[in-house]
């Protein structure tokens, strides 16, 4: 379909955006229904309703503000209210979705920053040669990484570290650019969505109201913020919701739209979480297709963290059938989560530098409301950013390959799509015995500043052995078991921080996998859902089990190191539950080396036993996962 006929059927602006193959428009439903009783299957149309004073509602010219002293509304005339009928059903013949093969087309973070600042500018601009994948699809949906205003002051965000603190913004022009590539649906929902403010996000919400694409993620209020895009392609009805989960860089309510905080972005975080899945579960009653769009994971991190894998549960057991989303900056793996395609990251799409090459777009075809195929397209950046070049030939067989390959520490099942050599693919040459090049070690040992900080639950400032002040955040690169590099993060004492990014960078060169490093935090403090998780961790504010007495980690100065292979085995009970299989590994020098075990004579002992730490393997009530510094209390 060419860029004419997408942006040819308009609507009159006050009736709010519009998909132009069929006339979609984003919609809420109202919050005045007295109640609704949903009797329906997914993907059916059997309603049975009473006392229902409801009405779908346009977002789309700004809304009037509400007469002093009243109830916020949505901004249209109040319905007269239906006459109660109890006994009365009202059914309608059940529609199936579409049998017609519907394609959509996602890629991921858009900005306009650097050298490309003046794009929206040209009236001919586009988001480049991949912009013809986009315009083929039925509905092509990306992220902008950006708050669409001129106009406003860079937000607080403090909660971020102050070197870590950036501020995007673009003017709605952008939108045009996005709709000349063939965009159909832009999802603010980010961590740059509110970068300029209240005023720089009331632009926002102007350019979301009258754009030439449908936006998602933001409004005036809560409702306004978690309603989906709603349009029927080739007789499937879509609805296309967004959120940010990525990590919260301020408290301001403008990033985490709540009731009663008025306008704001649509936020998966906490109880952002629970609301998110609320409107999904709405959406799953009524549409035969239900996409979330998600800006989640953790920047240069090739594998999904825990709350990713959560959240998309809670997603897909909310009737979500697509969870997409993008924040890393590198394609992560896709595949299936029962019935539930979930795809971890979609890396950069058009972007002010190349130095994350690698990016493509995913193709989804939908048929009945059910995902049946999945292709990558793959496609690389230049040095200097831009606009991404598709691939071809060997390299794009070997790019589809390396996708394919992501998909290895995702716990997902394959994708509905062919496999590539089964679909007449040459097979490439045989794996090199010697494993890939990875990058340089990297770390960094920082104070623990207002981002790190917010999310220690386990720590309570003056009851805690050790003040915030005297433990350092460590990020280090480790080996992940699909052998690819991943980041890591710990929290240490200060005092053996330097030490420990030693110990890390033997790890590293080495090649010992580490599976996840992720703050204890991100667990809720509970060393027992953490160990759960194979997360190998540092600092935790707690006692020794079963005692009053503080443990090592309240220090700051003990590790546990992938604790499903190097279980705590106390008398009959083995902690993690999913270590049980590795009681009785043979852990003696000469004995093989199992991926993530350690064992005696191996490069982990010898590591820490090199700054002086001592093993809990050698304990009465072994505990293989555990070291600590001598000196701890």
């Amino acid at each position: 379909m060419n860029h004419f006929t997408k942006l040819s059927g308009r609507l009159d602006r006050a009736s709010g955006p519009v998909n132009t193959r069929t006339g979609g428009q984003i919609s809420e439903f109202s919050d005045k229904a007295a109640f609704i009783i949903v009797i329906m299957p997914r993907r059916r149309r059997l309603v049975l309703v009473a006392g229902l004073a409801a009405a779908a509602v346009i977002v789309g010219a700004p809304l009037p503000e509400p007469p002093a002293g009243s109830v916020p509304t949505t901004g249209m005339p109040e319905p007269a209210p239906a006459d109660p009928a109890p006994d009365a059903t009202a059914t309608t013949p059940p529609a199936a979705a579409g049998d017609e093969t519907v394609r959509l087309a996602f890629a991921g973070d858009i900005h306009f920053e650097g050298d490309y600042r003046d794009v929206p500018a040209d009236p001919a601009s586009t988001l480049g040669p991949m912009s013809d994948v986009l315009s083929a699809a039925d509905l092509a949906i990306v992220n902008l990484e950006s708050a669409l205003a001129v106009g406003g002051m860079p937000a607080a965000k403090e909660l971020e570290d102050p070197a870590n603190r950036f501020w995007f913004r673009t003017g709605p022009a952008a939108l045009d650019v996005l709709a000349r590539s063939g965009v159909d649906v832009v999802s603010v929902a980010n961590n740059h969505g509110a970068d300029f403010g209240p005023a720089g996000f009331i632009e926002t919400i102007a350019a979301v109201e009258t754009g030439s694409v449908a936006v998602v993620g933001a409004g005036r209020n809560e409702r306004q913020a978690y309603a989906p895009y709603r349009v029927s392609v080739k007789g499937t009805d879509i609805a296309v919701h967004a959120a940010d989960a990525s990590r919260a860089e301020s408290a301001d309510p403008i990033w985490a739209a709540a009731p009663g905080t008025g306008p704001g972005l649509a936020s998966a975080r906490g109880p952002g979480a629970d609301a998110l899945a609320a409107a999904v579960r709405v959406s799953a009653q009524t549409d035969d297709l239900v996409v979330v769009y998600l800006h989640w994971g953790e920047e240069q991190n090739a594998c999904p963290i825990e709350s990713q894998q959560v959240l998309a549960g809670q997603l897909a057991e909310a009737g979500a059938d697509i969870v997409v989303g993008t924040h890393a900056h590198i394609p992560l793996g896709a595949g299936l989560q029962g019935s539930t395609y979930v795809a971890y990251g979609l890396g950069n799409f058009y972007w002010y530098h190349g130095r994350e090459s690698e990016t493509g777009v995913l193709q989804l075809d939908v048929s009945g409301g059910v995902v049946v195929g999945d292709e990558w397209l793959p496609a690389r950046f230049v040095p200097e950013g831009g606009g991404a070049i598709p691939l071809t030939g060997s390299v794009r067989t070997e790019a589809v390959r390396e996708w394919h390959d992501l998909r290895g520490c995702t716990s997902l099942a394959p994708g509905p799509g062919p496999d590539p050599a089964a679909a007449g693919v040459a097979p490439g040459p045989p794996p090199d015995p010697v494993a890939p090049e990875l990058p340089a070690f990297a770390s960094s040992i920082e104070p623990i500043g207002p981002s790190v900080s917010a999310g220690m639950v386990s720590h309570t400032e003056g009851t805690c052995p050790v003040p915030l002040a005297d433990l350092r955040h460590l990020v280090v690169t480790h080996v992940g078991f699909d052998g690819r590099a991943r980041r890591g993060e710990l929290v240490v004492h200060a005092d053996v921080a330097a030490d420990v990014v030693d110990v890390f960078a033997t790890l590293y060169s080495a090649r010992f996998p580490i599976e996840r490093m992720l703050l204890v935090d991100e667990y809720g403090g509970d060393d027992n859902a953490s160990m759960a998780a194979n997360n190998t961790s540092g600092y935790n504010c707690r006692r020794v089990a079963g005692q009053s007495t503080w443990s090592n980690h309240a220090y700051g100065r003990a590790i546990d190191i992938n604790p499903v292979q190097n279980p705590y085995v106390l008398g009959d009970v083995v902690l993690p539950p999913a270590g049980a299989p590795f009681l009785d590994v043979d852990r003696s020098s000469d004995a093989p080396a199992l991926p993530g075990v350690i064992r005696d004579g191996d490069v982990v002992r010898q590591a820490f036993e090199r700054i002086g730490w001592e093993w809990g393997g050698l304990f009465s009530d072994p505990d293989y996962q555990h070291f600590s510094a001598p000196d701890a209390p």
